[in-house]
C-alpha cells in the first residue's frame, strides 16, 4: 500500500516542480538565443506558480495539512505517488541537465512541451486531492496557465518550422 501524502507535502512537491521549471527555462535560454525571450518569460511564470504554491502551503490551517479530500480508495494519492516517484518526471534531477543533448531550438521547445504536459497531469491529480478550502481554485488557475504555456510553446515551435 502506498504511503499517502499530506497537503503540505503535495504543495512542497508542486513548489519543487515549478522551481525546477524556472531553472530549466533559464538554462535553455542561455543555450538558445533564438527563443531566449520566450524561455525567460516562461521561467518568470514558473516563479509565480512557485510563489502561489508556497502561499497555499503557508495558509494551510492547523490540521489541514494532514487531510485532503475524501479519497476512500486512495486513487488520487496513488496517482500522485506514481508521479512523484519519477514515473512521469523526476523532481530530484537537475533541470539544467535536461538541456544537454538538445541541439536546436525546436528540440528544446518539444522537450519543454512535454515538461508542461507532465506538470498539467500532476496538477490535475493535485486538484483532485485539494479541498476547496485549501485552494482547489488556485490549482485550477495554474492548470489553465500551464495549458497556455503548451499553446505558446507549440505556436513558437510552428513558427520555427
Amino acid at each position: 500500500m502506498a504511503i499517502p501524502f499530506n497537503a503540505d507535502e503535495i504543495f512542497e512537491m508542486a513548489e519543487q516542480i515549478e522551481r525546477n521549471g524556472g531553472r530549466f527555462y533559464r538554462a535553455a535560454a542561455e543555450k538558445f538565443p533564438a527563443v531566449r525571450e520566450l524561455l525567460l518569460r516562461l521561467a518568470e511564470w514558473e516563479d509565480e506558480h512557485e510563489k502561489t504554491f508556497a502561499a497555499m502551503r503557508a495558509e494551510l490551517a492547523e490540521g489541514q495539512g494532514d487531510a485532503l479530500v475524501f479519497d476512500p480508495d486512495g486513487q488520487a494519492q496513488m496517482y500522485l505517488r506514481a508521479m512523484a516517484d519519477g514515473h512521469v518526471f523526476n523532481v530530484d534531477s537537475e533541470p539544467e541537465d535536461k538541456v544537454a543533448g538538445k541541439d536546436t531550438p525546436e528540440a528544446i521547445l518539444k522537450f519543454a512541451i512535454g515538461i508542461e504536459r507532465d506538470s498539467i497531469a500532476f496538477y490535475v491529480g493535485l486538484k483532485q486531492s485539494v479541498s476547496s478550502e485549501a485552494g482547489r481554485d488556485k490549482v485550477q488557475a495554474i492548470i489553465k496557465e500551464e495549458i497556455n504555456h503548451v499553446a505558446i510553446l507549440s505556436k513558437e515551435l510552428e513558427a520555427l518550422a
